[in-house]
């Protein structure tokens, strides 16, 4: 009885270790407000533990703080839109490869009234028209891949917003969310991405005004954390989820999610 009483006790402690080991399959993932904001990875992350059976903790940063976070070994996958800094990461050794898995697009935002007269298709026209006119403009101002694709569009209007900011232009420090509800209540311009702004329910007067402007394309890439950096981060685990996210069943669940009948996000894996 006694040998019987210590070999239950073994199975039961065999047991729990099995269901501890299975609780850690799990892993950290730096990525971006407009990711999750937009509502892609409620609907991307539970195909993906369905598949795979490993849950996905994000870590909702701007691109060039997920990028820093990754740096520093506080994550193990990194999903983000700046394909400049991204490439900076792999080059110095911080990420093992740049995959492209999905991309939409940035649009400028402002009241429907459009009183800087900005709508149309040119990005850069409309920036210059914002900082001649001193109409409010709401900058994220926080390294992330939508503040540095600003940059560019502000340096294209011929205007070094970090020398000489217009008159109404104004960094928040903030998510996309934070920035379109700031914006939102100031009736104010601002630039976002598409899916953040489609899954966005505090629009009050704001429209999309500019669109379309091929300068506007917004790429997504992932990248697993290298372990020669970091040993602790899990890389089978990070590998598995960009492995899959690049796969047809990955592609397919990005390309299935809409809000009302609309497409947030195009797959293109394959893209170099």
């Amino acid at each position: 009885m006694e040998r019987m009483k210590h070999w239950i006790a073994a199975v039961l402690l065999l047991v729990a270790a099995m269901h501890a080991g299975a609780q850690e399959r799990f892993i950290v993932m730096a990525s971006t407000t407009s990711t999750e904001q937009s509502g892609l990875f409620a609907h991307l992350l539970p195909a993906f533990k369905a598949a795979s059976g490993i849950d996905v903790r994000v870590v909702a940063l701007g691109t060039g703080q997920a990028l820093d976070a990754a740096r520093r070994g506080d994550a193990d996958v990194v999903f983000v839109h700046d394909q400049v800094a991204e490439e900076k990461f792999v080059a110095e050794g911080f990420g093992l490869q740049r995959l492209p898995v999905m991309y939409n697009d940035f649009v400028l935002i402002g009241p429907k009234s459009d009183p800087a007269r900005v709508a149309g298709k040119d990005i850069a026209a409309a920036l210059a028209k914002v900082a001649a006119q001193g109409a409010p403009f709401i900058s994220r101002g926080d390294k992330s891949g939508t503040h540095a694709a600003e940059l560019r569009y502000w340096k294209s209007a011929n205007v070094d917003v970090a020398a000489n900011a217009p008159k109404g232009y104004q960094a928040c420090g903030c998510g996309m969310g934070p920035a379109l509800n700031i914006a939102a209540s100031s009736n104010a311009y601002v630039l976002a991405d598409r899916g953040t702004w489609l899954n966005f329910k505090n629009r009050a007067d704001l429209a999309v005004l500019v669109e379309g402007d091929t300068r506007l394309f917004n790429q997504y890439g992932v990248m697993v954390v290298n372990p020669a950096k970091h040993p602790h981060v899990k890389t089978a685990l990070a590998q598995a989820f960009a492995d899959w996210v690049v796969s047809p069943a990955g592609q397919a669940s990005i390309a299935g999610y809409k809000i009302g009948g609309e497409q947030l996000f195009f797959p293109n894996a394959k893209a170099k």
